[in-house]
């Protein structure tokens, strides 16, 4: 059959699966263009026009599309862009059967229209606009340098370095860093805009937060300037969002974020974005927005670890120009465990009392300090903690807990261990499983589940929990 053949059975079975007048309004100004190689082309009015029909229809496009032209059937949309004269782009849209989410990931331009990058008003540099003049709004010693690689950021960090070497180009875009505050987030983000900006000094790069994104388009609509703060961003090279949870319940924000969001990837400019939990556990957004975060790389940044936090702390030391004593080291970062700020914090108040004090650093004044801080400090409940504490409890190695083995005590404790993770930390499903016994979401979902039962039914095992339960807390 033509293209025009396909369309009309498409259309014939997709009218008698919706309401007329979203019939009418929708799909009857739809005009196919070509049938190739099971690749159908449409041609659409608007790029609102497909984002709607992305959002509201994608569903029966696909399963008609399957039953009419076959199982590798895709779709091609061509979106007339109306800028003085009629111009016709087409963007290939591949839906895949294997994944449901999927389907909205396909690139789609936001059309800039005729405006003059040189009467676009810029929110960082007023008056006027030099797009090589925009400050990245970068911190230089946030580097690549200054940022120490452990277990607990090896994925965020490689996947970043890679992206400065060819911004846009590498399969992790967007790339979103995810972890609890102080773990190094904000810091990894300006290292990749830094490194952009070495090697790339004609690129455009912006750090922005996201609370500051948000007050930016308040006044520019305010202003009536809201399509020149659109067109800004849509100027962007490299556009890092930093804390993008505080777009949460913004509707207006995040919808023009969508649009910026979509412009930026069609046309090959990476996104890095930041924030405290991972896509899937983010309220209060879009689901559209959520679908985009997830089309490149997720990588967590976990609680560093001893041997880590021991690396972070000499680094601050000999950039302070201060010699420590390794005992010392070792103290702060055994004491000091939740994340690298505290670590930070640690090491500046113990160099404060022994300038201002005129005492020499020695291991009786770092335990008086640290003490202190411990003790005003809320124990911070993390992974390690967690999986320490339920062996202790049992008295087993934690070698054993996170062992395949299938002994009965040992998934026991196993999965006790799983449902305070889940109840304690702001860790995902995944990286609970993946750090305890090297499970996946669903063996955690089932553990919680099991734990739940139990405590309802065995008064044995509710005593367990609870007694963990106040190791945990004191």
């Amino acid at each position: 059959m033509d293209h025009k053949e396909a369309w009309d059975h498409c259309l014939s079975i997709i009218r008698d699966n919706i309401p007329e007048r979203s019939f009418q309004t929708w799909f009857s100004p739809i005009r196919p263009i070509k049938l190739s190689d099971k690749v159908l082309t449409i041609e659409v009015p608007t790029s609102f026009f497909y984002e709607y029909l992305e959002e509201h229809f994608i569903d029966i496009l696909r399963k008609t599309l399957f039953k009419v032209i076959g199982a590798d059937a895709k779709l091609e949309y061509s979106i007339i862009v109306h800028n003085n004269t009629h111009n016709s782009k087409p963007y290939a849209v591949k839906i895949p059967t294997q994944n449901k989410s999927d389907l909205t990931n396909r690139p789609v331009s936001m059309p800039m229209g005729s405006n003059s990058t040189n009467n676009i008003k810029n929110p960082f540099v007023i008056p006027g606009i030099q797009k090589l003049n925009i400050d990245p709004q970068l911190n230089s010693d946030y580097n690549f340098q200054n940022f120490i690689e452990g277990e607990c950021n090896r994925l965020a960090r490689s996947a970043g370095f890679a992206i400065a070497q060819n911004p846009g180009k590498t399969a992790f875009n967007p790339l979103f860093i995810y972890g609890a505050s102080g773990l190094g987030k904000t810091h990894l983000a300006h290292a990749i805009g830094i490194q952009v900006k070495e090697r790339f000094p004609e690129k455009t790069v912006l750090y922005v937060e996201a609370n500051k994104f948000e007050r930016q388009y308040a006044d520019a609509t305010r202003s009536n300037e809201r399509n020149d703060f659109v067109h800004f961003y849509q100027m962007i090279d490299v556009l890092i969002i930093d804390d993008v949870q505080h777009l949460a319940a913004k509707q207006k924000t995040q919808d023009v974020f969508f649009h910026i969001f979509n412009h930026l990837h069609q046309s090959g400019k990476q996104l890095i974005l930041t924030s405290d939990k991972p896509p899937v556990e983010l309220e209060g957004l879009e689901q559209r927005l959520l679908s985009r975060f997830k089309w490149g790389l997720s990588a967590d940044l976990q609680v560093p670890d001893f041997e880590t936090r021991k690396t972070i702390l000499q680094k601050m030391a000999y950039k302070d120009g201060i010699e420590l004593q390794d005992e010392i080291i070792d103290y702060i970062a055994n004491h000091i465990n939740t994340n690298v700020r505290e670590l930070e914090g640690a090491l500046v108040s113990l160099m404060a009392q022994s300038t201002l004090n005129r005492k020499e650093i020695t291991i009786d004044l770092a335990k008086d300090l640290i003490d202190k801080l411990v003790s005003n400090t809320r124990k911070e409940i993390t992974l390690d903690v967690i999986q320490q504490t339920v062996c202790d409890y049992f008295s087993m190695p934690v070698d054993q807990l996170k062992s395949k083995t299938r002994k009965r005590e040992i998934v026991q404790a196993r999965q006790i261990a799983m449902y305070f993770a889940k109840s304690k930390t702001k860790s995902s499903l995944s990286t609970i499983g993946a750090r305890i016994g090297g499970k996946d979401h669903a063996t955690v979902l089932h553990a919680c589940k099991t734990v739940k039962n139990l405590l309802d039914t065995d008064k044995r095992f509710k005593s367990f929990v609870t007694d963990i339960d106040k190791m945990l807390e004191n």
